[in-house]
């Protein structure tokens, strides 16, 4: 169901998260959306649940993202210390995650190439260089959507206080109008 309202400002959306639109007069936004109290409460209860949802999602992006970033540094400065190994003959002894909990020791020897684990059972083999430039561009690649994943958590957390503010106007409002008909109805009987 589209609303629409009087609002200071123009009703939009980020990445399909549907703006809150800020209710100025309670009754011109009930009039314009058809609803009587109960009905534009209950739509707007289900519109923060929705939002409410939503965030839920974002954040485990988020929690997915933040930790997606070290490994690739981790993987970054692993490449870097073996392009530094390269030439002096010294062998790079390095301790590695076989299974949760559980790691060998390995020797490398001079190499040329690297084995990146790209997730879904796959793992390339690429040479010390494009495996940098592949990991900068995904180290680069995710610190950009993380950005965009924050600037959208705030968006919505704004759209949740208008939703939570519009949702007590409209309550006290209905509050308001039940306590005047109240004292019309008792000025009348009197």
């Amino acid at each position: 169901m589209e609303t629409s309202a009087s609002t200071s400002a123009s009703v939009s959306e980020r990445r399909g998260i549907p703006a809150a639109a800020f209710v100025e007069d309670v009754q011109i936004y009930l009039s314009q959306t058809g609803l009587d109290v109960n009905s534009a409460l209950a739509f707007l209860q289900e519109r923060l649940q929705q939002y409410r949802v939503v965030e839920m999602k974002l954040l485990a992006q988020q929690r997915d993202l933040q930790a997606k970033i070290p490994d690739i540094e981790k993987c970054l400065d692993v490449v870097a210390t073996l392009q530094a190994k390269k030439g002096t003959g010294e062998a790079l002894i390095a301790d590695f995650e076989i299974s949760e909990g559980i790691y060998s020791r390995a020797r490398i020897e001079d190499t040329d190439s690297v084995c990146l684990w790209l997730g879904a059972n796959v793992m390339l083999e690429y040479s010390r260089e494009e495996a940098t430039a592949l990991l900068q561009k995904n180290l680069e690649n995710a610190k950009a959507s993380l950005e965009v994943l924050v600037a959208d958590l705030q968006f919505l957390r704004d759209q949740v206080t208008i939703t939570q503010v519009t949702i007590a106007r409209v309550y006290n409002w209905d509050v308001h109008q039940r306590r005047l008909q109240q004292a019309v109805a008792t000025a009348s009987d009197s």
